[in-house]
């Protein structure tokens, strides 16, 4: 028996595969049909590269033409897949830019409590006493601590004239820019919030501000991986991120669930590093003692695991933790342990961000250049 291709095609038409949305025909996913005899030869290509997918599309052929052609058919698919290129997320802007912002950093943790939001501070005033333009923008929408920890819990934003529109200036306060929805709420008043809102708030913050010329802006976000963190990404196109984490073995957990975040193929935001807080306990009286209360290096063996640079450790040093009660960061105390930790990991931190703007491709490119010791950041 000779098989006819318009009765092959007929049956083709039948057939609908996942994703398509037409029928195999229309949709172009059959590209050639060959008879011999009562042999046939049919060519998919298909734009979903699904196994089960493709697989069943073979099966769904073989099926048609034996019940709707002839049932001793020989029959034999070939079948290809060419889905639609991706984007090369790694090198693509996401969201809009900000005018005269170089460089934005996530400060992220798997879980709280770890001292996100203690580190994220000392970085902004490191980088500013290195000589930087830094912002800080507090994303903490539901735990805001920015105003606490650099002592301007009774300021507000005025509005400024930028241009033909009104902006929000951030408060000012050790070389830093702030902005935080704690400026907006009492310290009594919890926000509560669905994520459209929250988002819609971060966003207000983000682009109604007059931030000014900006070498870093240091995104504290909340802890966890969740709709504020995607709002972010989706609205900055963020340089990099660093993920801050305890030793012990349940802050771990969660960091590497941060770390994965950012490194999802729908997110690919490059992670600068992980940070190692409250390393070891310092008492005051015996300086030179380390005890390793939640574990030895857990961070840094992370890192290791994940192929990640380890940006440093900071020590569970109570002076730490008085400082940002006090609304001073540790690390604007001069001569001191702190200082030199926190001066080391920024320095960490620059190294890595210098690394990541050199591999960029010329549409994103970011160039550190070093000078007088220091560096300094150009477009």
């Amino acid at each position: 028996m000779k098989l006819e291709k318009s009765e092959i095609l007929k049956a083709l038409e039948t057939i609908t595969v996942a994703g398509e949305g037409k029928n195999m025909v229309a949709s172009g996913a059959v590209k050639n049909i060959v008879t011999f005899g009562d042999e046939v030869i049919v060519d998919l290509v298909l734009s979903t590269p699904a196994l089960h997918i493709r697989k069943r599309a073979e099966v769904d052929v073989m099926k048609a033409i034996h019940e709707k052609v002839y049932e001793k058919a020989k029959v034999k698919v070939n079948s290809k897949v060419e889905a639609p290129e991706k984007p090369d997320l790694k090198n693509s802007i996401k969201g809009k830019p900000i005018p005269e912002i170089t460089n934005i950093i996530a400060v992220a943790s798997g879980k709280g409590g770890v001292g996100k939001s203690t580190v994220t501070s000392n970085l902004a005033v490191t980088l500013a006493k290195m000589g930087f333009k830094v912002g800080l923008l507090d994303a903490d929408i539901y735990g805001p601590s920015a105003p606490i920890m650099f002592d301007v819990e009774r300021e507000r934003p005025l509005s400024v004239k930028v241009g033909d529109k009104s902006k929000m200036k951030p408060i000012e306060n050790y070389g830093v820019k702030i902005l935080s929805i704690g400026f907006f709420t009492q310290p009594n008043q919890a926000v509560v919030w669905r994520g459209p809102m929250a988002a819609k708030a971060l966003n207000q913050m983000i682009f109604d501000a007059a931030w000014g010329e900006l070498d870093f802006m240091l995104l504290d976000l909340p802890p966890g991986t969740g709709d504020i963190h995607l709002s972010i990404m989706q609205s900055l196109p963020i340089t990099g991120a660093v993920v801050v984490s305890t030793p012990q073995d349940v802050a771990l957990a969660d960091a590497r669930k941060g770390v994965a975040m950012f490194q999802q193929d729908s997110i690919n935001v490059p992670v600068l590093g992980i940070i190692e807080n409250m390393a070891y306990f310092t008492p005051e009286e015996l300086p030179n003692n380390k005890y390793y209360i939640f574990g030895k290096e857990g961070a840094k063996h992370l890192a290791e695991d994940l192929d990640v640079p380890f940006l440093g450790e900071i020590p569970l040093i109570q002076s730490i933790r008085e400082a940002g009660d006090a609304g001073r960061p540790a690390a604007l105390q001069t001569a001191t342990a702190i200082e030199k930790a926190f001066e080391e990991l920024t320095k960490n931190v620059v190294r890595e961000v210098v690394d990541r703007n050199e591999n960029l491709p010329p549409t994103e490119a970011i160039k550190i250049t070093t000078m007088a010791g220091c560096s300094a950041v150009k477009k």
